[in-house]
């Protein structure tokens, strides 16, 4: 922290990412706000009046997991209109069918959540009662038929949001294409292994310069994000974002199958989300929401050269409590992998 830091403006609040124990992180209330403020200036860059409504919730943030903590607040510099953080995980209600009535009364104008709790959406219930002006996803990689379906459900803009507690949001995406990194106080890099920061167009760690939170300043901060950065009619933007890790797989032959080479497959047959695994032994598994599970077993197989072990299951949040990791892989050259 800055030497001379207002503490009297300190508040904090834990982020554990995908791995590793949570931490207590300093925010800033102005900083807080503005982010409230960023994402209004989003929605109404995609053409939507977004304004107070005293009739309507103004956010509600929604998570999926057995355990959570939930609030309802004011937003004083929005009109006073409420904000809300709500489970959907079903056993904090007392019937299932409950959760669509709750945020059927408040009907948010703005719905955000990571991925597995966006998913939840998809309930019938839920796009009969809801009209949300947009819907924000953050905190995990938006699958694109996942934001194909979204759109398709509720017809209103899908922006997807990069960035982490540590720096607030960095980049955005409208149209499932690049994340265009947004016009705040940040700087975004691309690392290599050793440090060395790559021209554009090179594919390595993401790191990142950023100013906005006055208690956090960060210096070329290691997100453990891979990616590479682009420029698309003249703007910067960051592209085939691989979250927390560049996972690589070990072929039968010994060869080397990056992850994104699974990512293209796994969405071209309608896999809403997914986690792989490799074993040390080599062998492969892979639980996917929804999506073709015989054309990805197929596709799968074939990069790899081995059957790949593939289950279905009905939602994104069944994938597992919290971040699931998308990709993990034990394999190494020296695996026999026969």
């Amino acid at each position: 922290m800055p030497q001379g830091a207002d503490f009297d403006q300190m508040i904090h609040g834990s982020s554990s990412g995908t791995t590793g124990r949570a931490l207590l992180i300093p925010d800033h209330i102005e900083e807080v706000a503005r982010t409230l403020h960023l994402l209004v200036s989003l929605v109404r860059d995609q053409g939507v009046d977004w304004h107070p409504d005293a009739s309507r919730m103004a956010v509600a943030q929604l998570v999926h997991q057995r355990q959570a903590f939930t609030y309802a607040s004011l937003a004083s510099s929005f009109g006073f209109a409420t904000l809300a953080r709500v489970n959907l995980h079903p056993d904090q209600w007392s019937e299932p069918g409950r959760r669509a009535t709750f945020l059927a009364s408040q009907q948010p104008q703005v719905l955000s959540g990571n991925p597995t709790s966006l998913g939840e959406l998809l309930d019938p219930a839920f796009r009969a009662a809801l009209h949300p002006l947009a819907i924000v996803s953050g905190a995990m990689h938006l699958e694109e038929p996942l934001r194909l379906a979204l759109n398709e459900a509720y017809r209103c803009p899908i922006i997807d949001l990069y960035g982490l507690h540590e720096t607030r949001p960095i980049a955005v995406s409208v149209d499932g294409g690049p994340r265009f990194v947004l016009d705040r106080r940040v700087v975004v890099e691309i690392a290599a292994p050793d440090g060395e920061i790559l021209p554009d167009g090179e594919f390595g760690e993401i790191v990142v310069t950023a100013g906005e939170n006055p208690l956090l300043p960060l210096v070329r901060y290691r997100t453990s994000d891979y990616g590479r950065l682009v420029r698309v009619d003249g703007r910067l933007a960051l592209a085939d974002l691989e979250g927390r890790e560049a996972t690589t797989f070990l072929g039968v032959d010994g060869s080397i199958v990056p992850s994104v080479d699974f990512t293209q497959h796994l969405q071209t047959w309608g896999a809403l989300g997914w986690a792989v695994e490799q074993a040390a032994s080599g062998s492969v598994t892979a639980v996917i929401a929804q999506g073709d599970a015989s054309r990805i077993q197929a596709s799968l197989s074939l990069l790899l050269g081995r059957d790949v072990q593939v289950t279905r299951v009905t939602a994104v949040a069944d994938l597992g409590e919290g971040k699931p990791r998308r990709y993990r892989s034990l394999a190494t050259r020296t695996a026999d992998v026969r």
